[in-house]
């Protein structure tokens, strides 16, 4: 009933949903084999891109027709369904033999949550006194979980894997991808409407090229992984990407409707072919016990990279608006700058040609921020070790094997199965 249980309720609502997505992908790699686990991933994000599609038609059909709370109302009753489906048919097996209970890092989760609050809300508000000092308190908060991560038997965070240049350079593919994909797509609407002249609902349509190629390269992908490596579908997928990104750079009022729906299934394929191709990679690399842990911080990276993607876009763009109104001689103060900057809004504004020719400039800037954070994601990909899947899986279950007995005298290693370096193998790129 106001804005503050709106807030509070879709916090938890958020705990709930990022609690539910890296538990299901790990289910996956916990379940199955590594030649059906590409197969399945591309299964669930069919799923998820078939419900993408469907979920803001079926939202937007609900506030047109009914009221903006049944948004809210239409999720109580599948999630029940879900939630009695999963009581009644899963069966937990337990722990493993041998393996020991999982303590929870409360103090970890606790700093990781505050930090990441404070440095979103620091980007948010970049350039003010409170901007900073929440930026600085932010660092404050990581530097104490990397501290206490270092100490605790079971860190929420464990720094051991980032020694592993596989999981490392997943992570920051999936920062610096999550970045520029989802930052795009944030801005999209709003640009469609501006350039376009489109209603919000077409404009909000227009992400659906994005999550069709997302879908269709996930789904081809899955099968073509293991006969061409790994390395070589993510690295088709980063080019795929930062093509597309480069190509929504020279969008303007001329750009056709199919050249602009190609240029977003073009980011859509590159992230389909390479998120996926890394998250199966990392789980037949990483031992059992970290497999979760390890796609969680994955999935945490890449939407790490949404969120300050989005925030620093933000930015960019009212700076490079507030610069162009200048140049054409209007005062940015006496345009209704967070309007025009509202895509539910804008379309419904009125402004001057030069306002408008501003706007359009400034939003083809934020495509800029996503191609270079594309293109630092192409690079950092290229860092990825060669190998097959396959011979990281034997790897991992070798050394599973030889941690189950220890050798008397000799301490079980902690870091990650995967060495610096895999040696290629049939099927290695």
């Amino acid at each position: 009933r106001s804005m503050e249980q709106l807030i509070i309720f879709r916090t938890l609502q958020g705990f709930g949903a990022g609690g539910l997505m890296p538990l299901a992908f790990t289910m996956i790699g916990d379940m199955f084999s590594f030649e059906q686990r590409a197969k399945m991933q591309g299964v669930f994000s069919s799923i998820w891109g078939v419900s993408s599609v469907v979920g803001p038609l079926l939202g937007g059909f609900l506030v047109d027709q009914i009221s903006w709370r049944w948004v809210f109302y239409v999720n109580v009753l599948p999630g029940l369904v879900a939630g009695v489906v999963i009581w009644l048919a899963w069966r937990d097996t337990g722990l493993v033999a041998g393996e020991k209970r999982v303590r929870i890092d409360y103090v970890g989760a606790a700093l990781l949550f505050a930090g990441v609050v404070l440095l979103l809300l620091g980007l948010f508000a970049l350039g003010t006194a409170q901007g900073w000092a929440m930026l600085a308190v932010a660092m404050l908060m990581l530097a104490a979980l990397i501290w206490v991560e270092q100490r605790v038997e079971d860190p929420i965070l464990p720094l051991p894997l980032f020694r592993n240049r596989l999981f490392t350079t997943a992570c920051l593919h999936g920062l610096l991808s999550g970045g520029a994909m989802f930052g795009s797509i944030s801005f999209i609407p709003l640009f469609v409407q501006v350039e376009r002249g489109a209603s919000a609902t077409a404009a909000g349509a227009m992400l659906t090229p994005v999550i069709i190629g997302w879908v269709t390269a996930s789904t081809i992908g899955g099968r073509l992984l293991l006969k061409i490596g790994y390395r070589t579908l993510v690295l088709v997928g980063v080019v795929l990407l930062t093509i597309g990104a480069f190509m929504m750079t020279r969008v303007d009022a001329t750009t056709s409707q199919v050249a602009l729906i190609s240029y977003l299934a073009m980011m859509g394929l590159g992230m389909g072919a390479s998120v996926p191709a890394f998250l199966i990679a990392v789980q037949s690399a990483v031992r059992r016990r970290q497999m979760g842990t390890a796609t969680a911080t994955i999935q945490f990276s890449r939407n790490m990279g949404g969120a300050i993607g989005v925030s620093v876009m933000g930015v960019v763009l009212a700076l490079t608006l507030a610069a162009n109104l200048t140049a054409v001689g209007i005062d940015p103060d006496s345009v209704d700058t967070n309007a025009l900057l509202d895509s539910e809004s804008a379309a419904e504004v009125e402004i001057s040609a030069e306002a408008e020719a501003a706007l359009s400039d400034a939003i083809r800037s934020v495509f800029v921020v996503a191609l270079v954070g594309a293109a630092a994601a192409l690079a950092v990909s290229t860092l990825a070790p060669r190998g097959s899947i396959a011979q990281m899986e034997a790897d991992r279950l070798a050394d599973e094997a030889a941690a189950s007995q220890p050798i008397a005298g000799e301490a079980i290693p902690s870091e990650p199965a995967v060495p610096t370096e895999q040696v290629a193998s049939p099927g290695a790129d």
